[in-house]
C-alpha cells in the first residue's frame, strides 16, 4: 500500500538549521544554565538518545517548556538565516503531484514554518507545530485524526530518534533522513522503515509510477 500522506519534520529534515544550532545553542545555555556545547561534543551527542542529550547537558525537565519558547523567538528573528536543504522544492513538488497529501509537524512554531516554506507551504494540508520535545506523538494522532487518515497509510519522515519513537507511539510508519540532527548508525538502530540519504531519495521510492501495481 502507497502511503496517502506524508508527515515531516522541520528542523533538519526540510530546513538546514544545524549551523545556526551550532552558534546559538551556547548562548541559550548561558541563558538557561545548562552544559556548554564543545566542538568535541557534536559527534557524541549525534548519536546519543535525545534523553541522553539533555541528561549530558544538566538540562532539567522543568526548563524545557522555556528552552524552546526561547528557541523558537530566536528563530523568528533569525528566519533568513535557516535556508531549506537544496532538493526541498523539488521533492514537494513532486509528491504532491502524485496525490500525496503532506503535513508538518514541528517544535518550531506554524508561523516560522510557513516562513521557511515560503510558496511550499501551501502544498501542506495541515500543520501541527510548537511540538514539546517528547510530545510529537500527541500531534501526530491530532493530524491524522483531522485529515481522516488510515495510520498503515501515513510515513512521518525526520531526522531525530525521538521521532522515530513518536511515530511508534502513534502507530504510524518512519522514514529517517541522514542529513539532520542524528547520526546515521543511531537511526539505523531504531530501525525505521525507510532510511533516505539523499534528499531525492524520498520522491523515488514515495511515488508509485503510472502502471506499476504498489
Amino acid at each position: 500500500m502507497p502511503y496517502s500522506l506524508v508527515i515531516f519534520d522541520l528542523d533538519g529534515t526540510l530546513a538546514d538549521s544545524f549551523p545556526w544550532f551550532r552558534v546559538h545553542v551556547n548562548t541559550v545555555a548561558q541563558r538557561f544554565g545548562f552544559r556548554q556545547v564543545k566542538d568535541e561534543d557534536i559527534d557524541g551527542l549525534r548519536h546519543a538518545s535525545t534523553r541522553e542529550i539533555l541528561d549530558f547537558l544538566k538540562v532539567p525537565r522543568w526548563k524545557l517548556p522555556f528552552i524552546a519558547r526561547h528557541a523558537r523567538q530566536l528563530k523568528t528573528a533569525h528566519a533568513a538565516n535557516i535556508p531549506l536543504f537544496a532538493g526541498v522544492d523539488i521533492m514537494l513538488d513532486t509528491l504532491a503531484a502524485n496525490g500525496t497529501r503532506l503535513a508538518l509537524v514541528s517544535s518550531d512554531s506554524e508561523a516560522n514554518a510557513r516562513q521557511k516554506l515560503g510558496s511550499r507551504a501551501g502544498l501542506f494540508a495541515d500543520f501541527d507545530c510548537s511540538a514539546s520535545v517528547f510530545g510529537k506523538a500527541r500531534k501526530f494522532r491530532r493530524v491524522l485524526k483531522r485529515l481522516r487518515v488510515d495510520p498503515a497509510e501515513v510515513i512521518a519522515i525526520g531526522d531525530e530518534t525521538r521521532d522515530i519513537e513518536a511515530a511508534r507511539a502513534a502507530g504510524i510508519a518512519f522514514g529517517a533522513v541522514t542529513w539532520g540532527y542524528a547520526a546515521e548508525r543511531a537511526l539505523r538502530e531504531h530501525r525505521p522503515e525507510m532510511l533516505f540519504t539523499r534528499m531525492e531519495e524520498i520522491a523515488e521510492r514515495l511515488v508509485v509510477p503510472a502502471g506499476r501495481n504498489p
